[in-house]
């Protein structure tokens, strides 16, 4: 069993680095309490996730698998040929840091009015640059 934590936890760093999060237990902690609708977890169940200790349970699998872009199988136990194919995540480009993500997921929940507001103010500061 303590082969397949670590294994899941090896996964899960994957998965935050191809989203563009720093692969850590403050990090992981933020994204999944901000992002879940049920209870929230601890920094301390967090940190034994990514220290290959632990593994969540499906509800919050599910909630993590969603905030990383990745299917939740896939998440839990690893791609097999036999997978179905899934649609292939954006990779972040450099530089692009969890402060950034964070930003740009909060737009995103943003409803559409807000969005374009938004959007307008981009407008403007970036033309005064």
């Amino acid at each position: 069993m303590g082969n397949e934590r670590e294994k899941f936890s090896q996964r899960l760093a994957n998965a935050m680095q191809q989203a563009g999060y720093d692969v850590r237990p403050k990090v992981l902690f933020n994204l999944f309490n901000s992002n879940c609708r049920g209870r929230s977890v601890t920094f301390q169940t967090t940190s034994r996730w990514l220290a290959g200790k632990a593994i969540p349970a499906q509800d919050k699998l599910q909630v993590i698998a969603s905030v990383l872009g990745v299917e939740p199988h896939a998440l839990r136990y690893g791609s097999s040929a036999r997978s179905r194919v899934a649609e292939t995540q954006a990779v972040w480009p450099a530089g692009v840091g969890s402060r950034d993500r964070h930003v740009i997921d909060a737009f995103l929940r943003l409803p559409q009015r807000k969005r374009e507001v938004v959007g307008e103010l981009v407008k403007l500061l970036s033309s005064e640059a």
